[in-house]
């Protein structure tokens, strides 16, 4: 068959599988590139497909040390099933691409596309150019063509949505690389951002993540300091719109007008993730974290003034290049002060491209492990204490979905709390799809998750409910046509929570 020829070759759909590495921001950037190729006319494989589908992307991470080595591993495993498989296309794109560019075709000349995390919507497009010139397409834009949330849409969840509100970071944090790659902040308008709630509450979400690598420094791009309040406050009047949580802060940033709008506004969740990193000021300066353990447990407080049943969470580095035993304990002191209700700790690695990655005083591997301990040691014991302050309350929890593992063999659902704590809780008599609500009484707490072992005392059926099983019942509209060539941009069609954050958020 000629090129000619399987370019004509359009009337049967093709298959796609997306494999996604790293922070939220590429959780919502698969979402897209899923959106993108659905509406090129692709469908998606099988959960269980594992390779086994017309086109795999790669959405990679570049934040740790050894990111590269797990591409060209699972590269690797791809190479001979592409060999039995005619047709098969592998592209690689996110953080990893925009920073290797070439470096991928070379190491794995089997790839097809290769492309940035600025031109995410160029896919189909590069995708189908491959397949018809028969060679490797790289294609790396340096500045955003079009912010992501342009771009066609397959949402993983019917309930909850993630909505960026902007892309890239004014900051220069020596252990991240994320600034070089998304490039520096831009800000969407607020009214844009104000749409696409309102859509994604018409089609039955109930519940949003405002997303951005510094959330709260929204407005720096349109010059308005208190942007990112103002925000929140619009969020509040959107009518149906039950709960809105966002990710992830800077407390460089964190001004009283954010504490008194999440305090203000009904539906912003009592839930803050406030990454610390350290708590010794002298790794922070060496950081380039522009504040002090003063400064944030001062942020700490005032969220437990307004909010007193603010759930708070952070991230933690441990080991950074020049950390001491007292730089350490400093750390330790701030999470006994803070008491997080749990915490994201990472054992530092080095980042190639960062400044940190040269610095002096790298830490011994064996060090760094003994501190990492001791630190999710404390943090367990914390967490436990502040989890089992909830039993005995009463409170309303969104059903989720495939949040339980063990739900099938305990007889439980499991959902989570305003507070964004996982609560399992007994199966009730009648029927409750993901995105319902109901009440529970909370009878038991374990470090990272709690117990309603009581019946359900109440249930309220929702459009979010609604939407779910419209969605699992295949009524939902299927994308249209199977061109598989230039995609159509257009308004985004209506992800879960926020799991752990990850790299470069915050």
């Amino acid at each position: 068959m000629t090129s000619s020829d399987r370019s004509q070759a359009v009337d049967v759909q093709r298959s796609y599988e997306i494999r996604t590495y790293g922070c939220q921001m590429n959780v919502h950037d698969s979402e897209r590139l899923s959106g993108l190729l659905e509406d090129a006319g692709y469908v998606r494989a099988p959960k269980d497909a594992d390779g086994d589908a017309d086109v795999v992307v790669f959405n990679t991470c570049a934040v740790r040390e050894n990111a590269d080595n797990k591409l060209y591993g699972n590269l690797g495993r791809l190479a001979p099933m592409k060999t039995r498989r005619p047709g098969m296309q592998i592209a690689v794109g996110g953080c990893l691409a925009q920073k290797d560019r070439d470096t991928i075709v070379d190491r794995a000349p089997w790839v097809d596309v290769v492309f940035g995390t600025h031109n995410i919507g160029k896919l189909p497009v590069l995708l189908e150019r491959a397949r018809v010139q028969e060679e490797a397409q790289v294609e790396i834009a340096e500045s955003l063509e079009a912010f992501p949330s342009t771009l066609p849409t397959r949402r993983e969840s019917a309930y909850a949505a993630w909505v960026s509100i902007s892309v890239g970071c004014n900051n220069t944090c020596t252990f991240c690389i994320v600034p070089a790659l998304r490039g520096k902040e831009k800000d969407r308008r607020p009214g844009d951002i104000l749409a696409e709630i309102e859509a994604l509450v018409g089609e039955g979400v109930s519940e949003i993540t405002l997303l951005g690598q510094n959330v709260n420094a929204y407005g720096s791009d349109i010059g308005d300091r208190e942007a990112f309040s103002k925000l929140l406050r619009a969020c509040g009047r959107i009518e149906g719109l039950e709960r809105v949580r966002f990710t992830s802060p800077h407390p460089r940033d964190f001004t009283d007008d954010v504490i008194a709008a999440m305090a203000e506004t009904p539906n912003v969740m009592p839930q803050l993730h406030m990454p610390l990193q350290s708590g010794s000021d002298t790794v922070l300066r060496a950081m380039r974290r522009s504040y002090r353990q003063d400064r944030f447990l001062g942020i700490i407080h005032k969220v437990r003034e307004a909010i007193p049943h603010a759930a708070i969470s952070t991230d933690i580095i441990v080991g950074f290049p020049g950390e001491t035993e007292e730089d350490f304990e400093q750390t330790l002191h701030t999470v006994r002060e803070a008491r997080f209700a749990n915490a994201f700790t990472f054992q530092y690695s080095k980042r190639p491209g960062t400044p940190a990655a040269t610095m002096e005083g790298q830490i011994p591997k064996a060090v760094v492990q003994a501190r990492y301990e001791r630190l999710v040691a404390l943090q367990e014991e914390i967490s436990w204490s502040e989890n089992k302050k909830q039993v005995g309350r009463t409170l309303d929890v969104m059903v989720a979905e495939g949040e339980g593992r063990k739900d099938g063999t305990t007889h439980r659902l499991s959902g989570r709390a305003p507070d964004n704590r996982l609560v399992h809780f007994t199966k009730p008599d009648e029927e409750v799809r993901p995105g319902d609500v109901v009440t529970v009484e909370i009878t038991y707490a374990a470090p990272h998750h709690l117990l309603a072992e009581g019946p359900v005392t109440g249930v309220r059926r929702t459009r979010s409910g609604d939407a779910w099983q419209k969605r699992r019942d295949g009524a939902a509209p299927k994308p249209a046509g199977v061109l598989l060539g230039l995609p159509k941009i257009g308004v985004p069609e209506p992800l879960p929570v926020a799991a752990a954050p990850a790299c470069g958020l915050g």
